[in-house]
């Protein structure tokens, strides 16, 4: 899946519940009307299970767990009315989710709803909050079977069903069936909340329609221009999608409206600054841009002055053909590097200057600290030592060279063209 794009599962906490007495008051609105369930007759009689049944829900809406399982769990486990014992299951799967026990919440809603003795607005909200619970749990598939039910027997239509909808058709890969939920929940209201936009784009770009993703993008940044997460996002698709010069464009923008306040924003400007000068016939002067920015943002005190951030300059300067320039970035780099690979760069760049002396010690200074490709790096001492005139040195690294599957036919031909075999 994308990365880089932030996806929300929309589950809200879980609602207030209604008390039993609630549900015997005239309601002013019927939520279900066209519902194919035939709404049960309810069997709660026992005025004692009533008063519980309510002081239980109000203390789940007050966050009182003790007080709530108190009174809840007597009803769950010896009511005679299986209408109190789901609506008290109702209750438990709150305190449940409040707890971050998810499992434990749909458990709980399923055995509710296994009663059957729900009044139909009753017993479809549970169901809907049932799907919201299994898209929370990643259960994803459960939750596309649970709104497909409570679609089909409730005879309702909400943008918000079809965004779960698509929520979890995403994170089942089923792209085109994500783009299809959210188009549609996105016609029901008009008030679309921007984390479907968020799965609608990543759902563009995974399908490989980088041309509607970066459309999108631009879009929801127009339309939030404040908002760090729209410009992340948005850049992340149009990097998806090799709109480089987009993607630079709207960091920039934002960079000069010094709305630029985390160091990978800085990061993945410098770095698509390297990469569009790849594409170019002179990189230089974009290159010389990456610098720029990686400078202004340790200036600014978002971006840290750390190993990494010395070798991506190092690296840009060195793309820049400013060999000076790079190797004091690698030199600056190498006391805060838990490696030997910024000493590595800066002495492969000394070796080709013919600082010979100079360059052995920091190449056997990175391979005593660590490198990934050990055989370049005794490659690199060889050459160090062949220009230092010590053979006998250099045929010993290159023999180093030799037992490394990466550089052996290299560092076996060099030997036996000097007879060191």
């Amino acid at each position: 899946m994308l990365a880089g794009i932030a996806l929300l599962l929309g589950v809200a906490s879980s609602p207030a519940l209604a008390r039993k007495s609630d549900d015997a008051k005239p309601k002013k609105e019927v939520l279900y009307p066209n519902a194919t369930r035939v709404e049960p007759k309810l069997d709660l009689s026992s005025v004692k299970d009533q008063k519980n049944l309510n002081d239980g829900l109000d203390a789940v809406n007050e966050g009182d767990k003790a007080k709530a399982e108190q009174l809840l769990q007597p009803i769950i486990d010896g009511s005679k009315s299986k209408y109190a014992q789901a609506l008290a299951l109702q209750g438990m799967a709150s305190l449940h989710y409040n707890d971050g026990d998810t499992k434990g919440a749909i458990a709980a809603l399923q055995r509710s709803l296994a009663l059957g003795v729900m009044p139909n607005d009753t017993y479809f909200q549970l169901m809907y909050m049932l799907a919201q619970f299994q898209l929370a749990d990643e259960q994803y598939q459960a939750a596309l079977d649970t709104v497909a039910k409570w679609r089909a027997e409730g005879k309702k239509e909400t943008a918000d069903s079809y965004a779960l909808e698509g929520n979890a058709d995403y994170r089942l890969g089923k792209y085109p069936e994500a783009i299809a939920a959210i188009t549609k929940a996105k016609s029901l209201t008009d008030k679309p909340q921007p984390t479907w936009d968020q799965i609608l784009m990543a759902s563009y770009a995974e399908s490989g329609q980088d041309d509607k993703a970066a459309a999108l993008a631009t879009s929801q940044l127009s339309s939030n221009p404040d908002d760090p997460n729209v410009l992340n996002n948005a850049v992340a698709v149009l990097m998806q999608a090799h709109k480089y010069p987009e993607a630079i464009q709207m960091l920039e923008k934002a960079r000069a409206a010094g709305k630029l306040g985390k160091d990978t924003q800085y990061v993945n400007l410098a770095k698509l600054y390297l990469i569009s000068g790849q594409d170019s016939s002179d990189p230089a002067p974009n290159a010389l841009k990456a610098q720029q920015v990686l400078e202004d943002g340790i200036g600014k005190g978002v971006l840290k002055p750390d190993a990494e951030t010395y070798v991506l300059l190092g690296q840009s300067a060195e793309i820049g053909n400013n060999i000076d320039k790079a190797i004091g970035y690698y030199n600056k780099a190498i006391p805060l590097a838990s490696n030997g690979e910024a000493a590595l760069r800066a002495g492969r760049l000394l070796l080709s200057e013919n600082k010979y002396s100079q360059a052995k010690g920091l190449v056997q200074q990175a391979i005593d600290k660590g490198v990934q490709h050990k055989g370049t790096a005794y490659m690199l001492l060889a050459e160090s030592e062949r220009g230092l005139k010590n053979k006998p040195a250099a045929i010993a690294a290159m023999k180093k060279a030799a037992q490394d599957p990466e550089t052996a036919a290299k560092a076996r031909d060099w030997l036996k063209k000097t007879g060191a075999e």
